[in-house]
């Protein structure tokens, strides 16, 4: 079950990259462009709670 979700998942990660492709080329469909844009969003909350959470961990080294 485990192994499904995250087979999912990945393709959900491989249809958003492909969505940002086609919306970067200028020829993509509305909803192509929503999707990069919530794929465009999701990468940038990640990436700040990545930031965040290395910040808290290198605040308790001292």
């Amino acid at each position: 079950m485990l192994v499904l979700i995250l087979f999912v998942f990945l393709l959900l990660v491989i249809g958003g990259c492909v969505c940002v492709y086609w919306s970067a080329r200028g020829d993509a469909p509305r909803w192509a462009r929503g999707v990069a844009k919530a794929t465009l969003l999701g990468s940038e909350l990640a990436r700040s709670a990545s930031r965040n959470s290395r910040s808290r961990q290198s605040a308790g080294d001292d």
